[in-house]
């Protein structure tokens, strides 16, 4: 490491703060390019400010439109003005890039024939494909009635409880057999037949509610709550960060909006570090272990990101392995190109886990619900 080179650490969390400066101006920025900018930091530096403002705007920004909220996120962040525009920096002819006037200037020679298309397009089609980190806050109205109409149900079990059946190929059923046969001077014209009814399994979520994880926590926490209305006895809901929360009484509430605000002021480490090998471990410690995992369905949401040691969080999930029926990880970040499980935490805990599937869009949470209600199509949904 050169001396003008800043620590990774130091690079990463100035991209992190960064883009929640941005995120809170309503700009969209998901979180592979926060990663793009912190690599960015780090080979550059952070000394040299121009060098750190096209840099970020190469890596963080998505539309054109953008860029006046950019420089005055970046001149209050870097530089520590209040507002205006961003003073003394690169032109972008010499970073290689093509002068926006001489674009302006092929398009008025262009054929006038190519000026008019129509593009049509449905928004709530477009609403459920598109990433949460990329949501403003007209897009998360929309998603809130989304996400409420959304039905969660419950995976299922055999019972031992026996019900009525009309199928000759179930059990026969003696005692009604016998009792009908009663009508009829004792002849069996009639028979009955049973077979094993269907219970719900218990559903156990995990959320992580870390700072990596602070463009996806609202919509998670949606989606358990949708969980918790379509079985609220049968479902439970704990928050991962620096500690373990139990969230189920905060999130069952009918109304959303109050379930939300209440979960989120019972979570002191909101948007703070992760720590997910000691909240599994405090989790098999005190519910697992004594009945809440056995036999049950859990799901972990997070990213994989952790400070612990890897170590511990992979032997706290081959301990919940054991506990549990089956073990869901959903990831935000599977669905970014190239995505691969480098991190740390996701390599450790990925060999215990029966499911891999996405968490970013409302189209990867009714895939993910879809999954938990049918656990024969979960294969659709695991990494090749």
């Amino acid at each position: 490491m050169t001396p003008t080179e800043p620590p990774p650490d130091q690079a990463a969390r100035m991209a992190v703060a960064f883009a929640r400066v941005l995120r809170g101006l309503g700009l969209a920025v998901p979180p592979d390019a926060v990663l793009a900018f912190a690599e960015a930091l780090g080979a550059l530096g952070l000394e040299d400010r121009q060098r750190v403002y096209w840099a970020g705007r190469a890596t963080l920004l998505r539309r054109p439109e953008d860029r006046d909220s950019y420089d005055r996120a970046f001149s209050a962040f870097w530089l520590g003005l209040a507002s205006g525009p961003v003073p003394v920096l690169v032109e972008p002819e010499t970073l290689g890039v093509e002068d926006d006037q001489d674009h302006e200037q092929d398009q008025d020679t262009a054929p006038e024939a190519q000026v008019n298309r129509v593009v049509r397009y449905s928004p709530h089609e477009q609403l459920l494909t598109r990433d949460f980190a990329e949501y403003g806050p007209a897009d998360w109205r929309d998603a809130a009635r989304l996400l409420a109409a959304l039905r969660v149900h419950p995976p299922t079990r055999r019972s031992r409880r026996l019900r009525a059946s009309r199928h000759r190929r179930d059990r026969l059923d003696l005692r009604r057999t016998t009792r009908l046969a009663l009508r009829s001077q004792g002849e069996p014209l009639e028979r009955a037949w049973r077979t094993p009814s269907v219970t719900p399994r218990r559903l156990v979520l995990l959320l992580d509610v870390s700072g990596s994880m602070d463009a996806y926590a609202r919509a998670l926490l949606r989606f358990a709550h949708a969980a918790m209305v379509a079985r609220p006895g049968r479902t439970e809901v704990f928050a991962l960060g620096t500690r373990l929360t139990r969230l189920t009484k905060e999130l069952s509430r009918k109304d959303p909006d109050a379930a939300l605000q209440a979960a989120a002021r019972a979570v002191p480490d909101w948007s703070g570090g992760t720590r997910l090998g000691e909240g599994l471990a405090t989790f098999n410690r005190r519910y697992g272990a004594r009945g809440m995992a056995r036999g049950a369905v859990v799901v972990v949401l997070s990213d994989g990101w952790d400070r612990g040691d890897p170590a511990q969080l992979g032997a706290e999930m081959a301990r919940l392995r054991r506990l549990a029926h089956r073990v869901v990880w959903a990831n935000p970040l599977k669905a970014s190109p190239g995505f691969a499980p480098l991190a740390r935490g996701m390599a450790a805990a990925l060999p215990h886990v029966d499911a891999f599937v996405e968490g970013h869009s409302l189209r990867a949470l009714e895939q993910l619900a879809a999954a938990l209600a049918d656990p024969d199509d979960r294969r659709r949904y695991v990494a090749k």
